[in-house]
């Protein structure tokens, strides 16, 4: 295997650890606003992810960094036809990240209900526009043969990409409403299992109209079988939540998350972004890598580090793996 295909398959796997993670406090986000009944829940939600998503948030910044050095011509035509969507994204990480810390600077009602709304919305708008953005990537955008994206922001507005769009939001719901499941104590914890049926059973219904239309576009073997353990996964993540057997039914819908990410990269596959003008004008793994001795030196970099991060960040999984309720929250706290 080429230096330039181990690093679209580490690229992937990147991509596939930040959706895991940021994939499911995104749906906590969102929960704040669907699940929780008064401002002693939303703490709870928000308090399940505060010691972890700032850690989640690291592997987006990898992953963009990795596809910079190792792919620089995907990384100059995705941030550039991309722009306005991933300039917007960039944003509500910005407010979201700002809201966490700000929420409980001051005491008053409509201060700490501002800033929990921004979580919302922070957490909403991004769980739907990254799957609008690879959902675009699979399908082929409009590139030159100069590698310029020379589409316009409609052209990203599909309707195969909404539907990708409404795939992530309402996956991203359902694993954080399994996650706030297995991480909450009372009454909180038995509505989140009922509240990830019902967006459980939407995302089944939407995820396989979408894997399937992905499959016959431009799908191959090896997608297929992602695409099988997608809803297989999805079907039993859902049995599970409903017998409560919360730690089944998060794994099953983090295996969801992951063969849903591995199916849009092994759609790619030897390209890393399909060009709908021309076949011959896509960017591939070969056209738009590195030098050897680039991916050389990066390799032996994530060699090094890579079992660090994964060794501090799993470190702290473990440190808060307790659950927490409202009888765990004081008054006067503000997380």
């Amino acid at each position: 295997m080429e230096l330039h295909d181990v690093w679209f398959v580490l690229i992937a796997v990147l991509w596939i650890g930040y959706f895991f993670l940021e994939g499911f406090d995104f749906g906590v986000g969102v929960l704040t606003k669907l699940l929780a009944r008064d401002r002693a829940e939303r703490r709870v939600l928000i308090n399940t992810i505060g010691p972890v998503w700032d850690g989640n948030e690291v592997w987006l910044i990898t992953a963009g960094g990795a596809t910079f050095a190792a792919f620089p011509e995907w990384y100059a035509t995705l941030f550039s036809g991309f722009y306005l969507p991933l300039l917007v994204i960039l944003l509500c990480l910005i407010v979201r990240g700002v809201a966490f810390e700000y929420r409980v600077k001051r005491p008053e009602e409509r201060w700490q209900r501002n800033w929990e709304r921004a979580i919302f919305w922070a957490s909403l708008v991004p769980a739907f526009l990254w799957g609008v953005a690879f959902a675009n990537i699979v399908r082929g955008v409009k590139i030159n043969q100069h590698f310029d994206y020379v589409g316009s922001l409609g052209d990203l507005l599909n309707p195969y990409a909404l539907l990708g769009g409404l795939v992530t939001l309402t996956l991203f719901t359902f694993h954080g409403a399994v996650f706030v499941a297995l991480k909450t104590v009372g009454d909180i914890r038995v509505r989140a299992r009922k509240l990830g049926l019902r967006v459980g059973l939407a995302t089944a219904v939407l995820a396989l109209v979408f894997l399937l239309w992905t499959q016959i576009d431009s799908g191959n073997g090896r997608s297929l079988a992602a695409v099988v353990v997608a809803v297989a996964a999805l079907v039993a993540a859902l049995v599970a939540n409903q017998v409560g057997r919360e730690g089944w039914a998060f794994a099953l819908s983090g295996i969801t998350v992951v063969a849903t990410v591995s199916m849009f990269f092994l759609s790619l596959f030897p390209n890393v972004m399909p060009s709908s003008l021309d076949a011959d004008w896509n960017l591939t793994v070969t056209n738009a890598a590195s030098s050897p001795y680039t991916l050389k030196i990066m390799t032996w970099c994530a060699v090094i580090a890579m079992p660090i991060v994964l060794l501090y960040q799993g470190w702290t999984y473990w440190v808060f793996r307790k659950r927490i309720g409202t009888q765990h929250i004081a008054p006067e706290a503000g997380h």
